[in-house]
């Protein structure tokens, strides 16, 4: 039996593979029909106009509902394995809380598109990639909690890695976005989804 048909641990897979493949249609969508320019656009730019802004949203509220159950589950296995350490129970609550938030999130996101409500887009992302960091960070710490007993410690670092490099492609994100609407390249770039060659 492959590791993934065990139990419940079908779900983060398939969180992983349903959410890569919402933002890879609806961007190849997005290009097909030249609503984007194919060089790298912000994948909020992919979801804007119909008819992948649909596909975008129903894809992502349904990764945001696969998120949810993930993340439920991983409480009650936490859970189920420390029942009576107080200060593992409380930080697992606390990531549970976390996670839904994270999750609904992306329901945000996948609803209220960038050109149209771009402030409540902005809500969306930073409870997504924000709590969603600091979910991550909970769970590393729990697994720190966990070892040796319930977890060994590559378990540890792996999340720890994922962890690091989420918290730097957010700040990436956050500066590329803070340094394009400075107004040093124009204004109204929330509603520009094509870039002419001869600006900067």
């Amino acid at each position: 039996m492959w590791w993934f048909q065990q139990g419940l641990s079908v779900l983060p897979v398939a969180l992983v593979v349903w959410s890569a493949a919402s933002f890879v249609f609806s961007y190849i969508t997005a290009i097909v029909l030249h609503h984007v320019d194919p060089l790298v656009p912000y994948i909020s730019d992919t979801g804007t106009i119909p008819p992948e802004r649909c596909l975008f949203g129903i894809m992502l509220n349904i990764s945001a509902f696969l998120g949810m159950a993930t993340v439920y589950v991983r409480y009650k296995q936490v859970y189920a394995l420390n029942p009576e350490k107080p200060k593992i129970i409380k930080l697992n609550k606390i990531g549970l809380t976390l996670g839904l938030m994270s999750c609904f999130g992306l329901c945000i996101i996948a609803n209220f598109q960038k050109c149209i409500l771009y402030y409540i887009h902005v809500v969306g992302a930073c409870l997504t990639f924000g709590v969603g960091a600091i979910y991550m960070l909970v769970q590393t710490v729990l697994s720190y909690l966990m070892q040796p007993e319930l977890h060994s410690k590559d378990v540890f670092w792996v999340r720890l890695t994922v962890l690091l490099w989420s918290c730097s492609s957010i700040v990436s994100m956050f500066i590329s976005s803070v340094v394009l609407y400075s107004g040093r390249y124009g204004t109204d770039l929330v509603q520009k989804l094509h870039w002419d060659p001869r600006e900067e």
